[in-house]
């Protein structure tokens, strides 16, 4: 790519590129254009606190597991803007030799030494581009890399054994038998094929009928009309095809690219949850703040490769590389965005009470949370074949950490734009949700009880 121009600071965490040269046809992953300006997109932690801050920022990026190499920022920090002064200095030098050689030549008098003088400074300033180059993008993936700051309050911890139970719900069944596995129950009812499943597609994939593909419909519209009718989103059906520029906004890219599915030759990638197509819903976008918050929910098949999960769950639909999920939205004001994350908890918990699911609700220490999230809330619900929990739903508030990436603000009373607060969660996934169904509501002959809230779908019957 062929980029010239001057480079300066534009926003927080922004840099911008004018080019003089033709309009660029194809652009990478780092760069998009917009309204004729090429625009290198730098993320998303606010460079002020590297700066300042060091030690501080470092801590609390290690309260995740991660240790964030100062040393390293320093030096690219300082690098960078060391060529970026050469290049303009160069560039302001070079523009004035043109300027003296001009009038040189309209008065016809010799100019020789200074065109010789205009060439050296030429090739010293297209060697300093070059570098100024390598150092931007090593600069920039060196902040995508470093992951949201955790919220005060997040406990520290170093794996899943240091979450916090914030609240049980329901009694876990009792059987007088041994309580078999949800794809026992359908498999053994012809209902659940894996078999046919990896014939057409291949392993992690799976194929279902009759009552059991009507549940995960009933299912699916179930979620949404609770969430659209009772909890205040506005529902949507957004695409499943993203490209680069919406996974690097919600932080899906780089960190976890080998997890997604890319359409090759198209530049597209598959969903790997609705919050990417939902979160991209506004940006580029000021949002007033009299209008927040805006809540959205939306069904979309998830496709994940589910890389470095080999020999986990490998059985039945907890982990397949394709499933149904419904998920929230919420653009929030940031005073506001600690509420808004307890409501879409109580909204995903919802669900399960509706569907009778014993379930609790866990506080993730930092060492647990996901790369983007500021704050998460797990809802595990009880599966009894396996005799433990299982995570079903995960509700984040992610701060500023992608409204920084997707340049997403809201406007104040008073005039005044910054970021403002993001928030998803699972309301719930499907799979998961039918799992659950199927193992805690099974009877010993072989029949499972129907939940009242899902008995509208299924008129006249009280078992599958």
């Amino acid at each position: 790519m062929n980029i010239s121009g001057r480079v300066f600071k534009f926003a927080p965490g922004i840099f911008l590129l004018y080019h003089r040269v033709k309009p660029v046809q194809q652009l990478s992953d780092r760069f998009f254009e917009q309204n004729g300006v090429l625009w290198y997109n730098f993320p998303m932690i606010e460079l002020d606190l590297l700066r300042d801050e060091p030690a501080a920022t470092a801590e609390r990026i290690s309260r995740r597991g991660v240790m964030l190499d100062i040393d390293r920022f320093k030096t690219l920090d300082s690098r960078r803007r060391e060529l970026i002064m050469a290049t303009e200095s160069m560039q302001a030098e070079k523009n004035k030799l043109a300027r003296e050689t001009g009038c040189l030549k309209k008065d016809g008098r010799e100019y020789g030494n200074l065109a010789a003088e205009s060439t050296r400074l030429a090739s010293e300033l297209e060697k300093i581009k070059v570098e100024l180059k390598i150092v931007e993008e090593e600069f920039r993936d060196f902040l995508l890399s470093i992951p949201n700051l955790t919220d005060d309050s997040v406990p520290a911890g170093k794996s899943a054994a240091d979450n916090i139970v914030l609240r049980s719900w329901g009694n876990m069944p009792s059987f007088d038998f041994v309580p078999r596995a949800h794809w026992e129950i359908e498999s053994a009812g012809g209902r659940l094929d894996f078999s046919r499943a990896g014939k057409i597609a291949g392993s992690r994939f799976a194929l279902s009928f009759g009552s059991l593909a009507r549940l995960e419909r009933a299912l699916i519209s179930f979620m949404l009309d609770v969430h659209s009718q009772e909890n205040g989103y506005t529902e949507v059906c957004p695409p499943f095809l993203v490209n680069g520029e919406s996974l690097l906004g919600t932080g899906n890219l780089p960190k976890f690219k080998d997890d997604l599915f890319k359409v090759e030759n198209h530049g597209f990638y598959l969903v790997p949850t609705a919050e990417v197509p939902l979160t991209n819903i506004h940006r580029d976008e000021v949002l007033q703040a009299a209008d927040l918050p805006r809540r959205y929910v939306a069904y979309t098949p998830c496709f994940r490769s589910e890389a470095g999960s080999h020999g986990r769950d490998i059985r039945g639909l907890i982990r397949l590389h394709q499933f149904n999920k419904v998920e929230m939205m919420t653009f929030s004001m940031p005073a506001e965005s600690a509420a808004e994350l307890d409501k879409m908890t109580k909204d995903a918990e919802t669900i399960l009470r509706r569907l009778e699911l014993p379930y609790r609700t866990m506080l993730l220490c930092g060492a647990d949370m996901s790369f983007a999230a500021a704050k998460t809330h797990d809802i595990e619900v009880w599966m009894p074949a396996r005799n433990d929990y299982l995570e079903i739903s995960s509700c984040s508030n992610t701060g500023s950490f992608q409204a920084r990436r997707c340049r997403i603000k809201y406007r104040g009373a008073d005039g005044k734009k910054d970021f403002l607060h993001t928030l998803n969660g699972s309301g719930l996934a499907v799979g998961r949700t039918i799992a659950a169904i199927l193992e805690n509501h099974q009877t010993a002959s072989g029949l499972v009880k129907i939940p009242k809230a899902l008995q509208e779908y299924f008129p006249g019957q009280e078992f599958f």
